[in-house]
């Protein structure tokens, strides 16, 4: 591997403002490591060298002259084939969009571009995104970092593999149901849910129900904090957005003092009947880590609502409304899973649609009140590792031997009820498995305050080896 993909974004930065590092040679060699390893991972649906090496050469040409640089000037970035991009192709992941070509950025990749980093792909995702699996027909199965025998996740698991495999510092995700901290957590990498409006999502269709985010894809928390500059701040297409004031998350992410006076609500299990031993192991040495920076613990043990199936009637009726009648033209072409999905939500009425949305009501009340005696939550991010490549959605998950139940509601219960409420959480890897796969830790914090689970996440990364592990590719 090139020491120039080693390096993450903050170094990179600094090394393109002092011209010690080119940005076309950087870009030579994040496309070089694409082509190398797209026939193994198969993390893009479309990749785009010669646009990619002009903006480079711009780039280059600026620095040289001394103009203005933006906070990613030079940064090669992939985005997540769900976020439109000016120019090139955005798939959805769909046959019927396959040679859709956006005429305008979305507003995080806009602000992105303005930053000054540069596109050089469009990565994986399931159809619409609509699964933690990342496969479709337009593309086949996307693999995960660390072993062929496994899922990337989903449904940002282009994203989270081409980071992992350094392949490119950054990347666009997105996350409806923690399609972000699922895979990042699947590939070991960094994964940032914000709060709702932080980062403006000028595609979604629902602008006030919304639950989904378009997010950064990093390997470390300043790489996340980074991005979260360049994309975060108020814009009129979304009203979430409007009156947001973007916090300084630049010096959030300073691994710098300790969690004295900071309290940590834990559960290992927010309401799951299964966890991985190795998981709770992690975990638990994950505790002892905060511990050590000075942290309070405290065992959350309110009983919990199951929040899933309020996810699931919000998630399907949504997505029945946006694609019922597609599949009713071109069903047949369309991932069969989506398909069955959508149907699911034909039993649902308006008045159900309308009661899950109480008691989103409900839930976001009750997490306000576990901050009102705390500074974060933490649990895992997924019961167990990556999933086998081959693992269908409604088959049932396997951990530590024994069938659980399907998928969602079994591997990642801990990622979908801050989508729900809005709150912000992150990933972070806090080991491997025994089967050599990353594990992940979720930290959650106050609504609106990333600048914290970024500080929080900062301090425990920096306890932490793992930075120094990469796939064997």
């Amino acid at each position: 591997m090139s020491d120039l993909t080693r390096l993450p974004a903050s170094e990179l930065q600094q090394k393109i403002a002092a011209k010690a590092v080119s940005p076309v040679e950087l870009m030579k060699a994040v496309l070089a490591r694409a082509d190398k390893l797209q026939p193994v991972l198969n993390c893009f649906i479309t990749l785009v060298p010669e646009l990619a090496l002009e903006a480079a050469h711009r780039a280059e040409d600026e620095v040289m002259q001394g103009k203005p640089l933006g906070l990613l000037h030079g940064i090669p970035y992939a985005a997540k084939d769900l976020v439109n991009t000016a120019g090139v192709r955005t798939t959805f992941g769909s046959l019927l969009h396959e040679n859709n070509v956006p005429k305008e950025d979305a507003v995080a990749t806009a602000r992105i571009k303005q930053a000054g980093a540069i596109l050089f792909g469009k990565t994986t995702t399931p159809e619409y995104g609509h699964k933690a699996l990342t496969d479709a027909p337009l593309f086949g199965r996307t693999r995960n970092a660390w072993s062929a025998e496994r899922t990337s996740g989903g449904s940002s698991g282009g994203a989270a593999v081409a980071v992992a495999a350094g392949i490119g510092p950054i990347g666009v995700a997105t996350d409806g149901g923690g399609s972000t901290r699922i895979p990042a957590a699947a590939n070991g990498m960094v994964g940032l849910k914000q709060s709702n409006g932080i980062i403006p999502h000028s595609q979604v269709a629902d602008l006030f129900g919304n639950y989904t985010y378009v997010t950064p894809m990093t390997r470390t928390v300043m790489d996340t904090a980074l991005m979260l500059q360049a994309m975060a701040g108020p814009h009129p297409s979304d009203p979430w957005s409007i009156g947001t004031a973007p916090q300084d998350y630049l010096a959030a992410a300073r691994p710098d003092g300790d969690l004295k006076g900071k309290r940590f609500l834990y559960s290992a299990t927010l309401g799951s009947r299964f966890v991985a031993k190795d998981v709770r192991a992690a975990f638990e040495a994950a505790l002892g880590k905060l511990r050590d920076a000075g942290a309070e613990l405290v065992e959350l043990t309110a009983e919990l609502p199951d929040m899933e199936p309020v996810w699931r009637v919000i998630n399907h009726t949504t997505w029945r409304a946006r694609f019922g009648d597609m599949i009713l033209r071109d069903g047949n072409r369309m991932t069969p899973s989506l398909v069955r999905q959508v149907a699911m939500a034909e039993q649902w009425s308006g008045a159900d649609y309308q009661k899950a949305m109480f008691q989103r009501a409900d839930l976001f009340r009750m997490v306000q009140k576990w901050f009102d005696a705390a500074d974060y939550l933490v649990t895992p991010t997924l019961t167990r590792t990556a999933l086998p490549i081959d693992q269908d959605l409604f088959e049932p998950i396997v951990i530590d031997g024994i069938e659980v139940g399907e998928l969602r509601r079994n591997w990642f219960p801990y990622t979908m009820p801050f989508n729900i409420t809005g709150h912000p959480a992150i990933t972070v890897c806090c080991g491997f498995g025994g089967d050599g796969l990353p594990i992940g830790l979720q930290i959650v914090g106050r609504f609106r305050d990333e600048a914290s689970i970024l500080r929080a996440a900062a301090i425990y990364e920096a306890s932490e080896t793992w930075l120094e592990r990469w796939p064997d590719l």
